[in-house]
């Protein structure tokens, strides 16, 4: 099967009704909350874009805006939320679909976990909430889904390992690499190992600072600056500094999952960096199109990861249904992160919830057996004109 090549047409700027979450009624009764910069109760809230309605009204705007911002004239931020609209789904009824919850559970690099989702590295989680990562390490510990711990987080790493819910919590840990000495490297992957990661999730879609005007005004720039050293040669290299798989975070182009399969990785992220680095630059759901197109046998070569813009059960299943192993979150869950670990782990309680339903009314009775035949990729369609 082959899918149709991609040429996805841009809603009509004066057409676009919402910029970050789509209005359900949200305002009218919560808008109080907002309006005094007060949290509403949790238990108000009914999905993940609420967060970020919450989290706008609550935070001061430099820290939001940090969140928030995208690169440039945030096209690529935008197009990471609308992206999934564009194709429709292809119900299939009277399916048997009484275990789909039961099938949830997946593994990631040969560790289990309740659901295909996991929390994306965002950095400086602290701006959301005191106890910063460490609300995102105990919501991930109770909804048993994965954490990747970013580099340039705002608790120490040693400390964010320690708050594991136990010793069978599996944490993945996100690094640059800002050092050109092989001895740094060699030393940064040595603590990791140490503080209990199981792999290394190497950024790699960030050679040069990003374009950032929004967070620009706000004195809200970048955590990694500076142009990067390092190739595809060094990659190789640094693949022997640690027994851990490390993992490139960042691949835009089939060119690039190739030639990061050809190196012996065991796994590749789809990934824009949440729209913040190259505007322009293209959706995870889009880069997950272009290598079914061109090459499919990746997808069962290495595990995939992917995020980017996912806000609903159906966006992560569009990208499942690709062969995308897991989904990343990464903004919903640093939003969600105002309520602290609570917050954390009702918005993956909903993203649960959404995943199971959504599968249902697909009529997708075990979610491992979703393939592509279950969205309709063979023409661009708009909701808006």
């Amino acid at each position: 099967m082959r899918i149709t090549p991609l040429a996805f047409a841009s809603v009509a700027l004066a057409a676009r009704p919402f910029l970050n979450e789509p209005d359900t009624g949200i305002d009218g009764q919560l808008g109080e909350f907002a309006a005094n910069k007060t949290l509403p109760p949790l238990k108000a809230l009914a999905g993940l874009p609420d967060f970020d309605w919450a989290a706008r009204g609550y935070m001061n705007r430099s820290d939001y805006t940090y969140y928030r911002n995208g690169a440039a004239g945030e096209w690529s931020y935008r197009n990471n939320l609308e992206v999934f609209q564009r194709f429709r789904v292809r119900p299939r009824v009277l399916k048997d679909i009484t275990n789909i919850e039961s099938s949830l559970p997946t593994t990631i690099l040969g560790y289990n976990f309740s659901a295909p989702f996991f929390i994306s590295p965002c950095a400086r989680a602290g701006y959301a909430h005191p106890d910063g990562e460490l609300g995102l390490v105990k919501g991930a510990g109770q909804a048993d889904i994965l954490y990747m711990a970013s580099l340039y987080s705002n608790k120490k790493m040693g400390d964010i390992y320690a708050a594991r819910q136990n010793s069978s919590q599996v944490l993945f840990q996100q690094v640059y690499l800002d050092d050109p000495s092989d001895n740094a490297t060699r030393k940064l992957f040595q603590d990791i190992e140490k503080v209990g990661a199981k792999a290394i999730i190497l950024t790699v879609d960030s050679p040069g600072d990003g374009i950032r005007h929004r967070a620009a005004r706000d004195g809200k720039g970048s955590a990694n600056t500076g142009y990067s050293y390092f190739t595809w040669e060094y990659f190789q290299k640094i693949q022997g500094f640690t027994t851990l798989p490390i993992v490139p975070k960042g691949i835009q182009t089939v060119e690039d999952a190739r030639e990061a399969v050809k190196l012996g990785v065991k796994a590749i992220f789809l990934s824009n960096h949440g729209g913040r680095q190259l505007d322009t630059s293209p959706s995870a759901l889009e880069v997950a199109l272009e290598i079914y197109n061109e090459a499919p046998e990746i997808f069962k070569q290495v595990e995939v990861y992917a995020d980017g813009g996912v806000r609903y059960g159906v966006d992560a299943l569009k990208l499942l249904a690709l062969g995308v192993r897991a989904v990343g979150l990464g903004r919903p869950f640093m939003y969600a992160n105002v309520y602290g670990y609570e917050g954390v782990a009702r918005a993956a309680a909903m993203m649960k919830y959404e995943l199971a339903n959504d599968a249902a009314n697909l009529g997708v009775g075990d979610l491992k057996t979703i393939g592509p035949e279950y969205v309709n990729w063979k023409s661009v369609n708009q909701w808006f004109s």
